[in-house]
């Protein structure tokens, strides 16, 4: 992370510093076990964890809603175990070898223990909200743990057969990445006992920021990749059909797309085509709309959070907003 980006974290997460680190202690007490294989892996999971990104929207969440309490850190816990379990199995199911820069659970344990430890915190997460009694919380990130899947195998099966409609995409965006998001503001405003009205509130927020931050990953596989420090045109050549791609789609004549379906179904891994592809979708102005399509949908955010009342916790929420559509990677 560069300076100036840890100096805005840190800024983000002053109202809620001391929460977050006793957030760590509870999530770190949940990953625990007694059998010496699974606390190695589990420890390994807590040192390459990311920003605590998902944590700062529970938390922020909470306290606009009336306040964090011990029910806030099982919150967060919650979200944690359950979204790493489902990041150690998408890393089954990818064949991935690599998460945030660290060698992935099956890339060290195969795939048979990693399936095993993704069981493990999907069970740690539910028995936390049982034994406690958050069942409103365990129903809420339960849900988001099921559109999640949902939107994966909506993703697998448009991506056989690259048919995908805006519509569609939004659907499985919606599914795959804002239902998480959309959750964590959800559980921190139930875990601090907010009313329904706000709890939906929250999560209508969380939905639409989601969306935005999923938009924004999509416009970073056609930006220069001096500028963001990776390379471009890995969704082709994961052949995912993105916003900007479908916007070129949208303007093309049946003979271009043609082309461009062969690109991302057969020559996915022709670096030289895959390049031509990425340079069309730049001069089709697909990438500006897109932009707008995620300015759009932070509007919507923000226009939840009208009329709460002021405090350091919702300017840092607003702040968490923003950076989460500006980071460079």
């Amino acid at each position: 992370m560069l300076i100036n980006e840890l100096a805005i974290v840190e800024k983000i997460k002053a109202p809620i510093k001391e929460d977050l680190i006793r957030f760590d202690k509870v999530f770190r007490d949940a990953m625990r076990s007694r059998i010496p294989l699974l606390d190695k892996v589990t420890r390994y999971i807590v040192k390459s964890k990311g920003k605590q990104m998902r944590p700062m929207f529970v938390m922020l969440s909470a306290q606009i809603a009336g306040g964090i309490n011990e029910s806030t850190y099982r919150a967060a816990t919650l979200i944690e175990l359950l979204h790493t379990a489902t990041l150690v199995h998408d890393d089954v199911v990818d064949d991935s070898n690599e998460r945030r820069g660290f060698f992935s659970i099956n890339a060290l344990w195969k795939n048979k223990i990693a399936v095993l430890v993704g069981d493990y915190l999907l069970s740690q997460g539910m028995l936390l909200a049982l034994n406690n009694n958050d069942f409103e919380l365990l129903k809420i990130v339960s849900q988001a743990v099921k559109e999640m899947s949902e939107g994966e195998l909506l993703q697998i099966e448009k991506a056989r057969r690259l048919d995908v409609e805006e519509s569609v995409y939004f659907e499985i965006i919606h599914k795959k990445t804002a239902s998480l998001i959309a959750s964590c503001c959800a559980v921190g405003a139930a875990s601090a006992g907010a009313d329904a009205k706000m709890i939906e509130r929250m999560h209508t927020f969380g939905t639409h920021v989601g969306v935005a931050f999923q938009i924004k990953d999509d416009i970073f596989d056609f930006e220069d990749s001096r500028i963001i420090g990776k390379p471009t045109g890995i969704d082709i050549k994961e052949r995912k059909m993105t916003l900007p791609l479908i916007y070129l789609l949208n303007h093309s004549t049946n003979a271009e797309k043609r082309t461009i379906i062969n690109t991302v179904k057969n020559d996915h891994d022709n670096p030289h085509k895959v390049k031509l592809l990425v340079e069309k979708v730049r001069k089709s102005g697909g990438i500006e709309y897109a932009t707008q399509k995620m300015k759009d949908y932070i509007q919507k955010a923000q226009d939840q959070l009208d009329g709460l009342p002021d405090s350091s916790s919702l300017e840092s929420l607003k702040m968490l907003v923003d950076y989460s559509i500006n980071r460079k990677k």
